[in-house]
């Protein structure tokens, strides 16, 4: 529901049907019947918060409780924020229109390091304190979860709490405590330090940090009795987790127009730069039988025609085939297509491919990462290029035209050759089209490589690396471009210094406070749009408040130093990731978690047992 005062100008913005509420499944409750309130805030635009599965998750999960109600909140455009300011309207929620400011809870999923100033600028709008010393009261509390959280340090002066790990379990037991607290009339302070005490809940208020002449941190000391680390939430069992049945419909089109079933948590697989298959181990499965269960109950009630089947890495699900058998015959009855998004060059069955063409095709993708074998090995892809040539090969075979490959450049012990060795595999992927005995006729190909800049982020073996400079990345960019030599190739580039800022503040320290304030001061926000992010004002405000921002990304870390992250625990414990970061120098891979365990340590999370298939030795 849109408030009234601000109807009057809503055909004055570019897309009007990000501001409205009402969608179809959006939920509804009488505000004097819950007793906790919660703002949900995804802080980049509607399109992208909308296409965002945890948001599903945990809108729904606390609407499922009688006694509060979850609401949408999105960061709203440039041009709806100029008018809001103008007309004095404050940031709302889309269920009801109430003030944010109003709420008992205000939640942010944090996914990505340039969202960090529309955190402070949806505060703002709201008409609160961004700091979280400035708002006293006991509400509302300000609270944030997402990948993200695991190195919370340079948003710890904003936040009230973070929530590390999955939020299924903890975010109702978070409800519980602030009901409590809230109709006993207890102070914010006494909630605090009772919320540091269940697992998972990270309180930034209660850490003092300090920090040696150099720069680097020299250590992170516990009060109020919260405990010295902080462990992740791990939910053990997915299939009796909660899971939306239905999910908001809504009136525009979003980034991923379709519906969502998550399959697995966790990665086996321990590529070094993927922060995300780290934070999430220990590997957990659902059943096939879950699976297909919530994907026609949420296909039904939204009448979406396309499913996502959605995990690190699709092709490793153990029940990948046995879903696909019961799913397909009604998916094509219904004409509803099945995407399987991230999957494996090395375990994509003839079978698999055969299945799929039931369906209407999407392109495929898939993620060599490097160009070269020798450089694979250092990030323990695992990947040969004989491999990705003849699962091409079957994929041109089986009808498809189209491939994307993911790229990184930026990688440690990167040279000329590797990144050349990009385009040599582009370019015999074509060759591999054009060599197939029975080639349509009047079709081409088409091949799209994907270059990601590597950032090095916590609880992953590059952690210590040091990262390359823009300038540095242009010119490797530069040079993979004129290593093309067809257009069946084209070559899309990540902005430099997006990456950049995204570096910085990966493994950054709460000093950078001053720096995230300042630049949004000077109006910063949005910087992950290239036509938002403004290199001047954060080069400005890096200055102002005297930090080299190069100390956060150009320096190699040595293995003995305090690490801004080093109070949280996500499980894997430091000594494996040294470890991992000896053999990518030495070039040497590990294998994959079901070949044999590397003992990460993050099965202690799940009772000893990681990969749902034999208890993990550490």
């Amino acid at each position: 529901m849109i408030p009234k005062a601000l109807e009057p100008y809503l055909m004055q913005v570019q897309k009007p049907g990000r501001y409205t509420g009402g969608e179809l499944n959006s939920v509804i409750k009488n505000k004097a019947d819950v007793a906790i309130r919660y703002a949900f805030c995804f802080p980049d635009t509607y399109e992208i918060g909308m296409s965002h599965l945890g948001m599903k998750i945990l809108y729904s999960l606390v609407n499922a409780r009688p006694d509060a109600w979850c609401e949408r909140v999105f960061a709203p455009w440039t041009d709806m924020e100029a008018i809001m300011r103008a007309h004095g309207i404050p940031l709302y929620a889309h269920e009801s229109g109430d003030p944010v400011r109003e709420f008992d809870l205000i939640g942010f999923t944090m996914q990505y390091e340039l969202s960090y100033t529309n955190v402070l600028n949806m505060l703002d709008l709201a008409g609160l304190p961004v700091c979280a010393a400035d708002r006293t009261a006991l509400t509302p509390i300000v609270i944030a979860g997402g990948a993200c959280v695991c190195n919370a340090e340079p948003m710890a002066p904003f936040f009230d709490i973070t929530l590390p790990g999955d939020g299924e379990e903890v975010t109702n037991e978070l409800i519980d405590l602030l009901k409590e607290y809230k109709a006993k009339g207890a102070t914010k302070r006494e909630f605090l330090e009772a919320a540091a005490q269940i697992k998972g809940v990270y309180v930034p208020a209660l850490y003092d940090v300090s920090y040696n002449a150099d720069g680097t941190v020299q250590a992170i000391t516990p009060t109020g009795g919260a405990p010295e680390k902080v462990e992740k939430r791990n939910v053990a069992d997915l299939d009796t987790m909660f899971a939306p049945t239905e999910f908001v419909v809504p009136f525009l089109e979003v980034v991923h127009d379709r519906t969502t079933v998550e399959i697995f948590r966790g990665c086996i697989r321990g590529c070094r730069f993927c922060q995300a298959g780290f934070l999430n181990r220990p590997l957990r499965e659902k059943s096939p039988q879950t699976v297909e269960a919530q994907c026609r109950a949420i296909c039904e009630s939204t009448g979406y025609d396309e499913i996502s089947l959605c995990s690190l890495s699709t092709s490793d699900y153990h029940g990948l085939e046995a879903l696909l058998t019961h799913m397909l015959p009604w998916t094509v009855e219904e004409k509803i297509n099945v995407s399987l998004p991230s999957l494996r060059i090395d375990n994509f069955p003839q079978e698999l491919m055969e299945q799929l063409n039931a369906v209407r095709r999407s392109g495929l993708t898939f993620a060599p990462e490097a160009g070269t074998q020798r450089l694979r090995d250092v990030i323990n892809k695992n990947i040969t290029e004989e491999a990705v040539l003849s699962t091409a090969a079957q994929a041109f075979a089986g009808g498809w035209t189209a491939v994307k490959l993911y790229f990184m450049i930026g990688l440690p012990t990167e040279t000329e050759a590797d990144i050349r060795g990009i385009a040599d595999l582009a370019q015999a992927v074509v060759d591999a089209y054009y060599h197939q005995e029975n080639k349509p006729k009047g079709k081409s190909v088409s091949v799209s490589v994907s270059l990601a800049s590597l950032v090095p982020k916590p609880f992953t073996p590059f952690q210590w690396e040091p990262q390359d400079r823009p300038e540095v990345l242009i010119e490797k960019q530069n040079f993979l471009i004129s290593c093309v030599k067809t257009r069946k190739v084209s070559v899309s580039r990540h902005v430099p210094w997006t990456s950049f800022l995204e570096g910085v503040f990966a493994r950054g320290d709460r000093r950078l406070a001053d720096v995230i304030e300042t630049a949004w001061r000077k109006g910063c926000h949005f910087d992950s749009w290239e036509e938002c992010l403004d290199r001047e004002k954060w080069m400005e405000s890096f200055a102002e408040c005297g930090i080299d921002p190069y100390f956060y990304t150009a320096r190699r870390r040595s293995f003995d130093e305090v690490l801004p992250w080093d109070h949280m625990d996500y499980g894997v414990t430091k000594r494996f990731l040294i470890r991992e970061n000896e053999k990518a120098h030495r070039a040497e891979t590990t294998p994959s978690c079901r070949e044999h365990c590397a003992g990460c340590g993050a099965n202690r999370l799940n009772g000893g047992v990681c990969n749902e298939i034999r208890p993990a030795v550490v």
